[in-house]
């Protein structure tokens, strides 16, 4: 049976360009979001813009344990069968992390990383033959950050599980996880680029040209896809430079900086 490709976060900036350059492709797209109304926009422009594509849809809050059991449940009910994940859904709040409450850090925790992980379970359990997982990852994983720690500590969980189950299904299915700079999808994500001056101009990228990288990336089978020549240049600096260096480095320019926007109650 031909599989589904469920992409989570599939109604963000970045998660429906994924859900356009996948439908142009002909995958059938299965996707989740937090806004019903939201998820049934975007499938009507799909079907809008490619006649051919067929999606379903469940809305899920990925960091409810009970929400995402019931999304498995749906696809479970609906026969669907997983040929790939695309875990977009991510929440990139950055604060000092003494300006936490325990529900900011527990809805950035469960999101970045407990749902990813849960997620790939249950896909594997409904995959076809041909299987593959693509995870978004972050160039803020390359080193510690301070004002921005518990966002990058969840990012290089994603990085090293994902990595780990790569070789564990070795043969069996393919894993990627791209790790994009700032990609200017929110008016709070393009003010921030602009506030990290030359670097943040260098290192942003199209969403259009992430995703192309990103899925070519991911036929290929490669452990990890940095998209842009000057994230490559900074991610192997960071192989190099002492870490004590690099955490100096990312306070100085980082210390007062704040993005709270996104919040569990968004729709």
């Amino acid at each position: 049976m031909e599989g589904y490709t469920l992409v989570t976060g599939a109604t963000g900036g970045l998660g429906e360009e994924f859900c356009r350059q996948l439908a142009a492709r002909g995958d059938r797209l299965f996707l989740t979001g937090r806004s019903p109304e939201r998820l049934a926009a975007l499938s009507g422009r799909l079907a809008a813009e490619f006649h051919a594509v067929q999606t379903d849809f469940f809305p899920c809050m990925l960091d409810d344990e009970k929400q995402r059991a019931a999304l498995f449940a749906d696809i479970d009910a609906k026969g669907v069968r997983i040929s790939r994940l695309v875990y977009v859904a991510g929440v990139d709040t950055q604060l000092a992390f003494e300006k936490y409450d325990q529900q900011k850090l527990l809805f950035q925790t469960r999101v970045n990383f407990e749902a990813a992980v849960s997620t790939a379970r249950y896909a594997m359990e409904r995959r076809t033959q041909d299987f593959g997982i693509l995870v978004v990852g972050s160039m803020s994983s390359a080193c510690p950050m301070p004002y921005f720690a518990l966002y990058s500590a969840t990012k290089i969980a994603i990085c090293y599980f994902f990595s780990a189950l790569r070789t564990e299904l070795k043969g069996s299915a393919k894993v990627t996880v791209v790790m994009p700079g700032g990609v200017p999808t929110r008016p709070d994500i393009i003010e921030d680029i602009k506030r990290q001056g030359l670097k943040g101009r260098l290192s942003a990228k199209p969403k259009a040209f992430v995703v192309k990288k990103a899925l070519a990336g991911a036929e290929k089978n490669k452990r990890i896809v940095i998209p842009g020549l000057f994230n490559k240049f900074t991610y192997f600096i960071t192989k190099i430079v002492p870490v004590s260096w690099q955490t100096a480095f990312v306070a100085k320019h980082w210390s007062g900086r704040e993005k709270d926007a996104f919040t569990r109650r968004d729709r």
